[in-house]
């Protein structure tokens, strides 16, 4: 699956291990598990493959969130994304992440 970033903070946690902003500071751990979520997003052939891996709990997100689908990193945090279709496929095989999000907040 392509994955990209709309947010430079997650490309820089995903790359670098740690965002450049004061406001995306996130614990070691965390940023260490949420490159093994990307890194299994990467390495699936489209969001389906997400499944697999039931501690993910992969879901569309319902309300103010419509229209955006997410993944767990922990119980605590989330990385929600864009599914993006190109023509007639009903599988993305291609996800934009928005945000890594404490699920609680």
């Amino acid at each position: 699956m392509i994955v990209t970033f709309e947010e430079d903070y997650l490309r820089e946690l995903y790359e670098d291990g740690q965002a450049k902003d004061k406001k995306h500071r996130f614990q070691p751990l965390i940023v260490k598990k949420y490159s093994r979520v990307v890194d299994l997003m990467i390495a699936a052939t489209n969001v389906m493959g997400l499944t697999k891996y039931g501690g993910l709990h992969y879901e569309h997100l319902h309300g103010d969130k419509e229209g955006l689908s997410s993944v767990r990193v922990n119980n605590q945090y989330r990385i929600e994304f864009k599914e993006i279709l190109e023509g007639d496929k009903t599988i993305a095989e291609m996800v934009s992440l928005t945000e890594l999000s404490n699920h609680y907040k």
